[in-house]
């Protein structure tokens, strides 16, 4: 049995993942630590186990094997090197962190530690995403030319978000980072890396984040990827688009289904594709790497580009100007 701690219940989804940890047969819940200590303890109580005030105390008890970590995302940096020097694996919401250098420097605990790291991207794990790459690998599209994700709900105006998801300093951004980390990281799954990236935030609601965002990924092929996110909407269907020379793929627009037009096979109206099971999530497959000793390559290979693609959008909305991934600092 894997022993785990959870490190904060700041995010939203630490609730899913406490509950994932909690049904699964091979992993156990011992003990709760949270920068906020009356929301820790009231987590504890509720599920029976220790609470910690102390971070460096809980990860020196020998008996804790892993840690979940659902802190602000500026701390994120911090207390994964802590945790990996301590010899804990660690499952992390995403983002990995908000920059390049701070993913390094987490990395590099990782390896040195030899500590089993997964990032939560689970729309990775999700069928219609399955059954695309498996079009894609067909080449039924011919060479790509665009791809658009978009998701989008209302969080910031029906007022269902937490305060502290518009705090500026602790999330280090809004609707992109966000929600927008679930289109940015399927477009580079679809596409590949760009060359450079354009981003534009919008402040409908007038908070310290954006809630409105686009950011648009610029390939040397000239294909482009369209990033869109928001928290001020009711009715915006999560929705991919995939473009190329000889057909386009749909699916969520707006029903959940993926339909599939193509030159290749002389259609001339759109047909409905299957969509498989979902794989296993990612929580699932960080289990098996601690019980395998074996090591989530692709998960954090596009958790590193992740964070490449969000501090380049960021770093573009507040310059104006399109960033190189090249000059990013390392």
């Amino acid at each position: 049995m894997i022993k785990v701690a959870m490190l904060s219940f700041w995010h939203v989804h630490a609730g899913d993942y406490a509950r994932q940890a909690t049904e699964h047969r091979d992993t156990e819940i011992v003990a709760i630590w949270d920068e906020i200590p009356e929301r820790g303890r009231k987590e504890a109580e509720k599920r029976g186990v220790a609470f910690y005030e102390s971070l460096d105390e809980l990860l020196a008890q020998a008996h804790i094997d892993a840690v979940i970590v659902d802190t602000p995302t500026n701390m994120h940096r911090d207390v994964m090197v802590k945790a990996a020097q301590a010899g804990k694996h660690i499952f992390t919401e995403k983002v990995l962190a908000p920059t390049l250098k701070e993913v390094n420097e987490i990395l590099s605990a990782v390896d040195a530690a030899g500590v089993k790291l997964t990032v939560s991207l689970p729309r990775l794990n999700d069928g219609y995403t399955i059954a695309i790459q498996n079009i894609l690998e067909q080449e039924l599209l011919g060479e790509l030319t665009l791809v658009r994700v978009r998701l989008s709900h209302n969080g910031a105006t029906a007022g269902w978000l937490p305060a502290h998801f518009f705090n500026l300093e602790q999330c280090l951004g809004g609707a992109l980072i966000d929600l927008g980390c679930h289109p940015m990281y399927l477009t580079r799954l679809f596409l590949g890396m760009p060359e450079s990236v354009s981003a534009h935030y919008g402040y409908v609601t007038r908070k310290e984040v954006e809630d409105n965002a686009v950011s648009v990924l610029k390939y040397a092929s000239g294909a482009l990827g369209i990033v869109e996110a928001g928290f001020v909407n009711s009715h915006s269907p999560f929705s991919i688009e995939i473009h190329g020379k000889e057909g386009t793929l749909l699916y969520g627009t707006p029903e959940r289904q993926l339909l599939l037009r193509t030159n290749a096979r002389g259609e001339e109206s759109w047909t409905g594709q299957s969509i498989p099971a979902n794989v296993p999530s990612a929580f699932e497959q960080w289990v098996y790497h601690i019980k395998n000793n074996t090591t989530a390559a692709e998960n954090i290979n596009l958790a590193i580009d992740l964070t490449k693609l969000m501090e380049a959008s960021d770093l573009s909305a507040k310059s104006g100007c399109a960033v190189a991934l090249e000059s990013l600092e390392k």
